[in-house]
């Protein structure tokens, strides 16, 4: 927005998009608090959501710029969508996304957050946190959103540990229904593991052989991000 408040008719019109349309995106907006709608002058401008948004994005900046052509390669070689995560305030939040051609997608934006404990990004960035980040994480509670997440702590401290050994992690259907997802570590050049880098898919899709080959394939891309970043192994 050129100016800090306006109407739904003004954007509208700066758009080129039926008002309806606008009023529409505008409420879904101010409902995930990136807008926020003024009760008097039914203006709308920015909202607290999307300022810390550009604060993540700006902090992260090298991230951002060096995943983008790793997973543009990637969702060419897996035929799935791929995603540079990051971790802000106890959730896992979506950074880059680069989608795939198939008609059935997982739909996920950028900026989107989610759980750490049942998300392979979020498990990834989880494993390699600080101990008291995941002691706080389940302090809060491990809610379960399908019968194969793991809300058990002692369950998750365990496997958090295999994690780290194994360099990789799958979350299969641990998050939602009917979706896998494999995730790996991006270092930075101080070896400290700044983001995750992901691949989800519905689970007729990413399974089995196919799964195995991903995880390499993640494993290959999270490398690469790495070294751009400046990290030698």
């Amino acid at each position: 927005m050129d100016e800090p408040e306006k109407k739904v008719s003004d954007l509208s019109q700066s758009l080129g998009i039926n008002k309806s349309t606008v009023s529409r995106t505008m409420a879904t907006l101010a409902n995930e608090g990136f807008v926020f709608k003024d009760p008097e002058t039914q203006k709308y401008r920015l909202g607290l959501s999307i300022v810390s948004l550009g604060g993540v994005v700006n902090s992260t900046m090298d991230i951002y710029k060096e995943s983008m052509p790793v997973l543009n390669k990637l969702v060419e070689t897996s035929g799935e969508t791929s995603h540079i995560s990051i971790l802000d305030n106890y959730e896992v939040i979506y950074l880059q996304k680069v989608e795939c051609n198939h008609p059935v997608r997982f739909l996920t934006h950028v900026g989107k957050r989610n759980p750490t404990y049942c998300t392979s990004s979020g498990k990834i960035l989880l494993a390699y946190s600080n101990d008291d980040v995941t002691e706080t994480i389940i302090q809060k509670g491990l809610q379960p959103f399908t019968k194969n997440t793991i809300t058990d702590p002692q369950k998750l401290r365990q496997h958090l540990r295999q994690i780290r050994k194994n360099g990789y992690t799958f979350s299969i259907e641990e998050f939602t229904e009917g979706v896998n997802s494999v995730a790996a570590p991006v270092y930075n050049y101080k070896g400290q593991v700044v983001a995750a880098l992901s691949v989800v898919g519905p689970k007729q899709r990413i399974y089995g052989d196919k799964l195995q080959r991903i995880a390499k394939q993640v494993m290959q891309a999270s490398a690469d991000v790495s070294s751009r970043l400046g990290y030698w192994n």
